[in-house]
Protein backbone atom coordinates (compact mmCIF):
# COMPACT_ATOMS: atom_id res chain seq x y z
CA UNK A 1 0.00 0.00 0.00
CA UNK A 2 1.50 3.29 -1.07
CA UNK A 3 1.51 6.56 0.79
CA UNK A 4 -1.34 7.83 -1.35
CA UNK A 5 -3.73 5.76 0.78
CA UNK A 6 -3.34 8.18 3.65
CA UNK A 7 -5.44 10.84 1.92
CA UNK A 8 -8.88 10.00 0.63
CA UNK A 9 -8.90 12.83 -1.90
CA UNK A 10 -6.06 11.52 -4.02
CA UNK A 11 -7.43 9.74 -7.01
CA UNK A 12 -4.77 7.28 -8.24
CA UNK A 13 -5.65 4.56 -5.70
CA UNK A 14 -6.27 0.89 -6.22
CA UNK A 15 -9.99 0.23 -5.86
CA UNK A 16 -9.70 -1.96 -2.77
CA UNK A 17 -7.75 0.65 -0.79
CA UNK A 18 -10.85 2.84 -0.68
CA UNK A 19 -12.42 0.43 1.79
CA UNK A 20 -9.66 1.08 4.33
CA UNK A 21 -10.70 4.71 4.83
CA UNK A 22 -12.03 5.32 8.32
CA UNK A 23 -13.26 8.81 7.38
CA UNK A 24 -16.84 7.80 6.35
CA UNK A 25 -17.36 6.14 9.74
CA UNK A 26 -16.00 9.19 11.56
CA UNK A 27 -18.15 11.57 9.51
CA UNK A 28 -21.43 9.68 9.98
CA UNK A 29 -20.77 9.12 13.67
CA UNK A 30 -19.96 12.77 14.29
CA UNK A 31 -23.03 14.06 12.46
CA UNK A 32 -25.10 11.74 14.65
CA UNK A 33 -23.24 12.93 17.76
CA UNK A 34 -23.56 16.65 17.01
CA UNK A 35 -27.30 16.26 16.40
CA UNK A 36 -27.63 14.19 19.56
CA UNK A 37 -25.66 16.64 21.74
CA UNK A 38 -27.74 19.61 20.61
CA UNK A 39 -30.96 17.63 20.91
CA UNK A 40 -30.06 16.40 24.39
CA UNK A 41 -29.39 19.93 25.65
CA UNK A 42 -32.58 21.37 24.14
CA UNK A 43 -34.78 18.46 25.24
CA UNK A 44 -33.45 18.62 28.80
CA UNK A 45 -33.89 22.39 28.85
CA UNK A 46 -37.49 22.08 27.65
CA UNK A 47 -38.26 19.36 30.18
CA UNK A 48 -36.88 21.26 33.14
CA UNK A 49 -38.37 24.50 31.85
CA UNK A 50 -41.85 23.01 31.86
CA UNK A 51 -41.27 21.47 35.29
CA UNK A 52 -40.01 24.74 36.75
CA UNK A 53 -42.95 26.68 35.33
CA UNK A 54 -45.49 24.23 36.76
CA UNK A 55 -43.88 24.35 40.20
CA UNK A 56 -44.18 28.14 40.28
CA UNK A 57 -47.56 28.52 38.61
CA UNK A 58 -49.30 29.09 41.94
CA UNK A 59 -46.71 31.54 43.32
CA UNK A 60 -44.96 33.41 40.51
CA UNK A 61 -41.25 34.11 41.01
CA UNK A 62 -38.95 36.62 39.33
CA UNK A 63 -37.65 35.56 35.91
CA UNK A 64 -34.07 35.51 37.17
CA UNK A 65 -34.92 33.11 40.00
CA UNK A 66 -36.68 30.72 37.61
CA UNK A 67 -33.75 30.86 35.21
CA UNK A 68 -31.24 30.11 37.96
CA UNK A 69 -33.33 27.17 39.16
CA UNK A 70 -33.53 25.81 35.62
CA UNK A 71 -29.77 26.25 35.21
CA UNK A 72 -29.11 24.29 38.39
CA UNK A 73 -31.46 21.51 37.29
CA UNK A 74 -29.75 21.23 33.91
CA UNK A 75 -26.32 21.34 35.54
CA UNK A 76 -27.26 18.56 38.00
CA UNK A 77 -28.60 16.46 35.14
CA UNK A 78 -25.30 16.78 33.27
CA UNK A 79 -23.31 15.94 36.40
CA UNK A 80 -25.13 12.61 36.69
CA UNK A 81 -25.21 12.03 32.94
CA UNK A 82 -21.47 12.62 32.53
CA UNK A 83 -20.72 10.39 35.53
CA UNK A 84 -22.63 7.52 33.91
CA UNK A 85 -21.17 8.23 30.47
CA UNK A 86 -17.63 8.50 31.80
CA UNK A 87 -17.46 5.66 34.34
CA UNK A 88 -19.22 2.83 32.51
CA UNK A 89 -16.58 2.62 29.72
CA UNK A 90 -14.05 1.68 32.41
CA UNK A 91 -15.74 -1.73 32.53
CA UNK A 92 -15.34 -2.54 28.86
CA UNK A 93 -13.10 -0.17 26.89
CA UNK A 94 -9.74 -1.72 27.80
CA UNK A 95 -11.06 -5.21 27.07
CA UNK A 96 -12.25 -4.06 23.66
CA UNK A 97 -8.84 -2.51 22.98
CA UNK A 98 -7.12 -5.77 23.95
CA UNK A 99 -9.46 -7.79 21.74
CA UNK A 100 -8.81 -5.38 18.86
CA UNK A 101 -5.05 -5.85 19.18
CA UNK A 102 -5.30 -9.61 19.53
CA UNK A 103 -8.08 -10.57 17.12
CA UNK A 104 -9.48 -7.86 14.87
CA UNK A 105 -9.00 -4.09 14.71
CA UNK A 106 -12.67 -3.39 14.03
CA UNK A 107 -14.01 -4.92 17.26
CA UNK A 108 -13.69 -1.75 19.36
CA UNK A 109 -15.18 0.41 16.61
CA UNK A 110 -18.18 -1.77 15.82
CA UNK A 111 -19.16 -2.50 19.43
CA UNK A 112 -18.91 1.17 20.44
CA UNK A 113 -20.97 2.20 17.39
CA UNK A 114 -23.68 -0.19 18.55
CA UNK A 115 -23.73 1.66 21.87
CA UNK A 116 -23.97 5.00 20.08
CA UNK A 117 -26.96 3.75 18.09
CA UNK A 118 -28.75 2.58 21.26
CA UNK A 119 -28.27 5.93 22.99
CA UNK A 120 -29.62 7.83 19.98
CA UNK A 121 -32.63 5.52 20.01
CA UNK A 122 -33.08 6.39 23.69
CA UNK A 123 -33.38 10.10 22.87
CA UNK A 124 -35.80 9.34 20.02
CA UNK A 125 -38.05 7.28 22.30
CA UNK A 126 -37.92 9.93 25.01
CA UNK A 127 -39.18 12.56 22.57
CA UNK A 128 -41.68 10.27 20.87
CA UNK A 129 -43.22 8.71 23.99
CA UNK A 130 -42.63 11.61 26.40
CA UNK A 131 -40.62 9.46 28.80
CA UNK A 132 -39.01 11.11 31.85
CA UNK A 133 -35.58 12.66 31.44
CA UNK A 134 -34.05 10.00 33.70
CA UNK A 135 -34.37 7.41 30.92
CA UNK A 136 -31.44 9.14 29.21
CA UNK A 137 -29.19 7.92 32.05
CA UNK A 138 -29.94 4.38 30.89
CA UNK A 139 -29.08 5.32 27.31
CA UNK A 140 -25.76 6.74 28.51
CA UNK A 141 -25.06 3.53 30.46
CA UNK A 142 -25.63 1.41 27.34
CA UNK A 143 -23.20 3.60 25.41
CA UNK A 144 -20.56 3.26 28.11
CA UNK A 145 -20.94 -0.49 28.48
CA UNK A 146 -20.28 -0.81 24.75
CA UNK A 147 -16.99 1.07 25.16
CA UNK A 148 -18.22 4.59 24.50
CA UNK A 149 -16.09 7.21 22.83
CA UNK A 150 -12.96 5.81 24.55
CA UNK A 151 -13.13 2.53 22.65
CA UNK A 152 -14.36 4.12 19.42
CA UNK A 153 -11.70 6.80 19.17
CA UNK A 154 -8.85 4.50 20.20
CA UNK A 155 -9.95 2.16 17.41
CA UNK A 156 -10.07 5.02 14.93
CA UNK A 157 -6.60 6.20 15.97
CA UNK A 158 -5.26 2.66 15.65
CA UNK A 159 -6.51 2.30 12.07
CA UNK A 160 -5.28 5.78 11.22
CA UNK A 161 -1.82 5.05 12.63
CA UNK A 162 -1.55 1.69 10.87
CA UNK A 163 -2.43 3.25 7.52
CA UNK A 164 0.20 6.00 7.66
CA UNK A 165 3.97 6.28 7.78
CA UNK A 166 5.65 7.82 10.82
CA UNK A 167 6.70 10.88 8.85
CA UNK A 168 3.12 11.72 7.90
CA UNK A 169 1.28 10.43 10.96
CA UNK A 170 0.63 13.79 12.60
CA UNK A 171 -0.97 15.05 9.38
CA UNK A 172 -2.90 11.79 8.95
CA UNK A 173 -4.41 11.92 12.45
CA UNK A 174 -5.23 15.61 12.26
CA UNK A 175 -6.89 14.89 8.89
CA UNK A 176 -9.21 12.45 10.64
CA UNK A 177 -9.92 15.14 13.21
CA UNK A 178 -10.66 17.54 10.35
CA UNK A 179 -13.28 15.17 8.96
CA UNK A 180 -14.77 14.89 12.44
CA UNK A 181 -14.85 18.68 12.75
CA UNK A 182 -16.46 19.27 9.36
CA UNK A 183 -19.13 16.67 10.10
CA UNK A 184 -19.76 18.16 13.53
CA UNK A 185 -19.99 21.64 12.04
CA UNK A 186 -22.62 20.56 9.50
CA UNK A 187 -24.61 18.65 12.09
CA UNK A 188 -24.56 21.51 14.59
CA UNK A 189 -25.56 24.10 11.99
CA UNK A 190 -28.60 22.01 11.11
CA UNK A 191 -29.50 20.94 14.65
CA UNK A 192 -31.36 24.08 15.73
CA UNK A 193 -33.47 24.12 12.57
CA UNK A 194 -34.23 20.40 12.78
CA UNK A 195 -35.23 20.70 16.43
CA UNK A 196 -37.91 23.25 15.53
CA UNK A 197 -39.45 21.07 12.82
CA UNK A 198 -42.92 19.79 13.61
CA UNK A 199 -44.28 16.51 12.25
CA UNK A 200 -48.06 16.20 12.38
CA UNK A 201 -48.24 18.33 15.51
CA UNK A 202 -45.83 16.05 17.40
CA UNK A 203 -43.15 17.23 19.79
CA UNK A 204 -40.14 19.34 18.93
CA UNK A 205 -36.94 17.38 18.47
CA UNK A 206 -38.45 14.33 16.82
CA UNK A 207 -36.97 15.03 13.39
CA UNK A 208 -33.57 15.82 14.91
CA UNK A 209 -33.54 12.61 16.97
CA UNK A 210 -34.60 10.53 13.95
CA UNK A 211 -31.80 12.01 11.83
CA UNK A 212 -29.29 11.23 14.58
CA UNK A 213 -30.45 7.60 14.73
CA UNK A 214 -30.20 7.29 10.93
CA UNK A 215 -26.62 8.60 10.83
CA UNK A 216 -25.55 6.31 13.68
CA UNK A 217 -27.09 3.31 11.89
CA UNK A 218 -25.24 4.20 8.66
CA UNK A 219 -21.93 4.38 10.52
CA UNK A 220 -22.47 0.96 12.12
CA UNK A 221 -23.47 -0.71 8.85
CA UNK A 222 -20.51 0.80 7.00
CA UNK A 223 -18.04 -0.37 9.64
CA UNK A 224 -19.50 -3.89 9.62
CA UNK A 225 -19.95 -4.42 5.88
CA UNK A 226 -17.52 -2.12 4.07
CA UNK A 227 -14.58 -1.04 6.25
CA UNK A 228 -11.34 -3.02 5.91
CA UNK A 229 -8.24 -2.90 8.13
CA UNK A 230 -5.23 -1.30 6.34
CA UNK A 231 -1.84 -2.95 6.26
CA UNK A 232 0.77 -1.44 8.54
CA UNK A 233 2.99 1.14 6.85
CA UNK A 234 5.55 1.30 9.69
CA UNK A 235 9.00 0.22 8.58
CA UNK A 236 11.92 -0.77 10.82
CA UNK A 237 14.93 1.49 10.74
CA UNK A 238 17.77 0.25 8.54
CA UNK A 239 20.31 2.83 9.62
CA UNK A 240 20.16 1.83 13.27
CA UNK A 241 19.45 -1.87 13.56
CA UNK A 242 20.01 -1.71 17.32
CA UNK A 243 16.79 0.23 17.79
CA UNK A 244 14.48 -2.75 17.96
CA UNK A 245 16.81 -4.80 20.11
CA UNK A 246 17.08 -2.19 22.85
CA UNK A 247 13.39 -1.43 23.51
CA UNK A 248 13.25 0.97 20.57
CA UNK A 249 15.17 3.64 22.43
CA UNK A 250 17.40 5.07 19.71
CA UNK A 251 15.05 5.87 16.88
CA UNK A 252 11.75 5.95 18.64
CA UNK A 253 12.38 9.14 20.56
CA UNK A 254 13.71 10.80 17.43
CA UNK A 255 10.44 10.05 15.74
CA UNK A 256 8.80 12.77 17.78
CA UNK A 257 10.16 14.76 14.85
CA UNK A 258 10.33 12.07 12.13
CA UNK A 259 10.72 14.34 9.14
CA UNK A 260 13.96 15.87 10.39
CA UNK A 261 17.02 14.52 8.58
CA UNK A 262 19.20 12.12 10.53
CA UNK A 263 21.82 13.82 12.63
CA UNK A 264 25.32 12.72 11.77
CA UNK A 265 26.25 12.47 15.41
CA UNK A 266 23.40 10.05 16.04
CA UNK A 267 24.40 7.78 13.20
CA UNK A 268 28.07 7.77 14.06
CA UNK A 269 27.73 7.43 17.83
CA UNK A 270 24.67 5.38 18.78
CA UNK A 271 24.35 4.81 22.50
CA UNK A 272 25.44 1.48 23.82
CA UNK A 273 22.83 -1.09 24.89
CA UNK A 274 23.90 -0.70 28.48
CA UNK A 275 23.02 3.00 28.57
CA UNK A 276 19.84 2.92 26.52
CA UNK A 277 16.55 3.01 28.39
CA UNK A 278 12.93 2.86 27.27
CA UNK A 279 11.30 6.30 26.93
CA UNK A 280 8.96 5.72 29.89
CA UNK A 281 9.51 9.19 31.28
CA UNK A 282 8.69 10.74 27.91
CA UNK A 283 5.44 8.77 27.64
CA UNK A 284 4.53 9.67 31.24
CA UNK A 285 5.14 13.37 30.58
CA UNK A 286 3.01 13.22 27.44
CA UNK A 287 0.26 11.58 29.50
CA UNK A 288 0.46 14.31 32.16
CA UNK A 289 0.36 17.05 29.53
CA UNK A 290 -2.62 15.45 27.80
CA UNK A 291 -4.55 15.03 31.06
CA UNK A 292 -3.95 18.61 32.25
CA UNK A 293 -4.92 20.02 28.89
CA UNK A 294 -7.98 17.79 28.60
CA UNK A 295 -9.04 18.96 32.06
CA UNK A 296 -9.02 22.53 30.79
CA UNK A 297 -10.88 21.69 27.57
CA UNK A 298 -13.56 19.48 29.16
CA UNK A 299 -14.24 22.06 31.86
CA UNK A 300 -14.84 24.73 29.25
CA UNK A 301 -16.88 22.55 26.89
CA UNK A 302 -19.16 21.36 29.70
CA UNK A 303 -19.92 24.86 30.97
CA UNK A 304 -20.41 26.61 27.61
CA UNK A 305 -23.93 25.14 26.94
CA UNK A 306 -25.14 26.40 30.32
CA UNK A 307 -23.35 29.72 29.89
CA UNK A 308 -25.01 30.57 26.56
CA UNK A 309 -28.53 29.74 27.76
CA UNK A 310 -28.57 32.33 30.57
CA UNK A 311 -27.95 36.05 30.71
CA UNK A 312 -26.09 37.94 29.34
CA UNK A 313 -26.32 35.84 26.12
CA UNK A 314 -29.68 34.01 26.51
CA UNK A 315 -29.46 32.19 23.15
CA UNK A 316 -32.38 30.51 21.39
CA UNK A 317 -32.33 27.05 19.73
CA UNK A 318 -30.86 28.21 16.41
CA UNK A 319 -28.17 30.28 18.13
CA UNK A 320 -27.24 27.28 20.27
CA UNK A 321 -26.71 25.24 17.10
CA UNK A 322 -24.60 27.98 15.55
CA UNK A 323 -22.54 28.27 18.73
CA UNK A 324 -21.84 24.54 18.74
CA UNK A 325 -20.89 24.76 15.06
CA UNK A 326 -18.40 27.53 15.91
CA UNK A 327 -16.70 25.10 18.26
CA UNK A 328 -16.13 22.68 15.38
CA UNK A 329 -14.27 25.25 13.26
CA UNK A 330 -11.16 24.57 15.34
CA UNK A 331 -10.92 21.21 13.55
CA UNK A 332 -10.39 23.06 10.29
CA UNK A 333 -7.96 25.66 11.63
CA UNK A 334 -6.05 23.06 13.64
CA UNK A 335 -5.67 20.90 10.52
CA UNK A 336 -4.30 23.85 8.56
CA UNK A 337 -2.05 24.71 11.50
CA UNK A 338 -0.53 21.22 11.55
CA UNK A 339 0.04 21.32 7.78
CA UNK A 340 2.01 24.56 8.17
CA UNK A 341 3.68 24.06 11.55
CA UNK A 342 4.82 20.47 10.87
CA UNK A 343 7.16 21.81 8.17
CA UNK A 344 9.13 24.00 10.55
CA UNK A 345 8.35 22.95 14.16
CA UNK A 346 8.71 19.83 16.24
CA UNK A 347 5.67 18.02 17.62
CA UNK A 348 6.31 19.46 21.08
CA UNK A 349 6.34 23.02 19.74
CA UNK A 350 3.03 22.46 17.93
CA UNK A 351 1.53 21.08 21.14
CA UNK A 352 2.53 24.19 23.09
CA UNK A 353 1.17 26.50 20.38
CA UNK A 354 -2.20 24.78 20.68
CA UNK A 355 -2.19 25.06 24.46
CA UNK A 356 -1.43 28.78 24.35
CA UNK A 357 -4.19 29.26 21.77
CA UNK A 358 -6.82 27.56 23.91
CA UNK A 359 -5.69 29.15 27.17
CA UNK A 360 -5.87 32.64 25.67
CA UNK A 361 -9.34 32.03 24.22
CA UNK A 362 -10.66 30.60 27.50
CA UNK A 363 -9.39 33.64 29.39
CA UNK A 364 -11.25 35.98 27.03
CA UNK A 365 -14.35 33.77 27.27
CA UNK A 366 -14.46 34.46 31.00
CA UNK A 367 -15.32 38.11 30.29
CA UNK A 368 -17.80 37.65 27.44
CA UNK A 369 -20.85 39.92 27.65
CA UNK A 370 -22.04 39.99 24.02
CA UNK A 371 -22.46 37.34 21.33
CA UNK A 372 -19.75 38.82 19.10
CA UNK A 373 -17.26 38.51 22.00
CA UNK A 374 -18.09 34.81 22.27
CA UNK A 375 -17.15 34.25 18.63
CA UNK A 376 -13.93 36.27 19.03
CA UNK A 377 -12.94 34.03 21.94
CA UNK A 378 -13.71 30.97 19.83
CA UNK A 379 -11.58 32.38 17.00
CA UNK A 380 -8.59 32.75 19.35
CA UNK A 381 -8.90 29.02 20.13
CA UNK A 382 -8.17 28.24 16.46
CA UNK A 383 -5.34 25.77 17.25
CA UNK A 384 -6.95 24.16 20.30
CA UNK A 385 -7.22 20.70 18.72
CA UNK A 386 -3.52 20.34 17.93
CA UNK A 387 -2.26 19.25 21.40
CA UNK A 388 -4.21 16.03 22.02
CA UNK A 389 -3.96 14.81 18.41
CA UNK A 390 -0.23 15.52 18.23
CA UNK A 391 0.34 13.84 21.61
CA UNK A 392 -1.37 10.72 20.24
CA UNK A 393 0.83 10.90 17.15
CA UNK A 394 3.96 11.24 19.29
CA UNK A 395 2.96 8.26 21.42
CA UNK A 396 2.29 6.10 18.36
CA UNK A 397 5.91 6.66 17.33
CA UNK A 398 7.18 5.50 20.72
CA UNK A 399 5.36 2.16 20.82
CA UNK A 400 4.95 -0.90 18.65
CA UNK A 401 2.06 -1.14 16.24
CA UNK A 402 0.77 -4.27 17.99
CA UNK A 403 0.17 -2.18 21.14
CA UNK A 404 -1.72 0.71 19.57
CA UNK A 405 -5.13 -0.47 20.73
CA UNK A 406 -4.13 -0.92 24.38
CA UNK A 407 -2.08 2.27 24.67
CA UNK A 408 -4.63 4.46 22.90
CA UNK A 409 -7.48 3.08 24.98
CA UNK A 410 -5.52 3.64 28.21
CA UNK A 411 -4.90 7.24 27.14
CA UNK A 412 -8.54 7.69 26.18
CA UNK A 413 -9.75 6.14 29.43
CA UNK A 414 -7.43 8.45 31.36
CA UNK A 415 -8.92 11.40 29.50
CA UNK A 416 -12.44 10.07 30.06
CA UNK A 417 -11.88 9.63 33.80
CA UNK A 418 -10.40 13.12 33.92
CA UNK A 419 -13.47 14.37 32.10
CA UNK A 420 -15.82 12.73 34.62
CA UNK A 421 -14.09 14.36 37.59
CA UNK A 422 -13.74 17.66 35.75
CA UNK A 423 -17.39 17.73 34.72
CA UNK A 424 -18.58 17.18 38.27
CA UNK A 425 -16.23 19.75 39.78
CA UNK A 426 -16.81 22.39 37.10
CA UNK A 427 -20.60 22.06 37.20
CA UNK A 428 -20.56 22.56 40.96
CA UNK A 429 -18.21 25.53 40.64
CA UNK A 430 -20.49 26.99 37.98
CA UNK A 431 -23.53 26.70 40.24
CA UNK A 432 -21.67 28.39 43.09
CA UNK A 433 -20.26 31.25 41.01
CA UNK A 434 -22.83 31.96 38.27
CA UNK A 435 -24.42 34.80 40.27
CA UNK A 436 -21.09 36.39 41.26
CA UNK A 437 -18.73 35.85 38.31
CA UNK A 438 -20.09 33.53 35.62
CA UNK A 439 -16.69 33.26 33.91
CA UNK A 440 -14.90 31.61 36.85
CA UNK A 441 -14.76 28.20 35.18
CA UNK A 442 -13.27 29.64 31.99
CA UNK A 443 -10.55 31.47 33.93
CA UNK A 444 -9.74 28.21 35.73
CA UNK A 445 -9.52 26.37 32.41
CA UNK A 446 -7.12 29.00 31.10
CA UNK A 447 -4.85 28.38 34.09
CA UNK A 448 -4.78 24.60 33.55
CA UNK A 449 -4.12 25.05 29.83
CA UNK A 450 -1.00 27.10 30.52
CA UNK A 451 0.01 24.70 33.30
CA UNK A 452 -0.04 21.79 30.80
CA UNK A 453 2.79 23.47 28.89
CA UNK A 454 5.26 22.55 31.66
CA UNK A 455 5.45 18.74 31.07
CA UNK A 456 5.49 19.27 27.30
CA UNK A 457 8.33 21.76 27.74
CA UNK A 458 10.28 19.11 29.66
CA UNK A 459 9.73 16.68 26.78
CA UNK A 460 11.00 19.32 24.35
CA UNK A 461 14.09 19.85 26.54
CA UNK A 462 14.82 16.11 26.61
CA UNK A 463 14.35 15.96 22.86
CA UNK A 464 16.78 18.83 22.32
CA UNK A 465 19.31 17.18 24.65
CA UNK A 466 19.06 13.90 22.77
CA UNK A 467 19.53 15.54 19.37
CA UNK A 468 22.51 17.53 20.67
CA UNK A 469 24.32 14.89 22.69
CA UNK A 470 22.86 11.59 21.48
CA UNK A 471 22.23 10.66 25.11
CA UNK A 472 18.97 8.95 25.99
CA UNK A 473 19.59 8.55 29.70
CA UNK A 474 16.64 9.69 31.77
CA UNK A 475 17.15 12.48 34.28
Amino acid sequence: MGPEATCPWRCPLPRLQVWTWIEPVVASTQVATSLYDAGLLLVVKASFGAETSSNHSASPSPRGALEDQQQRAISNFYINYNLVMGLTPLLSAYGLGWLSDRYHRKIAICVSLLGFLLSRLGLLLKVLLDWPVEVLYGAAALTGLCGGFSAFWSGVMSLGSLGSSEGHRSVRLILIDLILGLAGFCGSMASGHLFKQMVGGSRQGLVLAACSVSCAACALLYSLLVLRVPESMSKPSKALPAVDTVSGTVGTYRTLDPDEPDKQSVVEHPPSPGKAKPPKTIIALLFVGAILYDLAVIGTVDVIPLFVLREPLSWNQVQVGYGMAAGYTIFITSFLGVLVFSRCFRDTTMIMIGMVSFGSGALLLAFVKETYMFYIARAIMLFALIPITTIRSAMSKLIKGSSYGKVFVVLQLSLTLTGVVTSTVYNNIYQLTMEKFVGTCFALSSFFSFLAIIPIGIVAYKQASWLQYGDMTEK
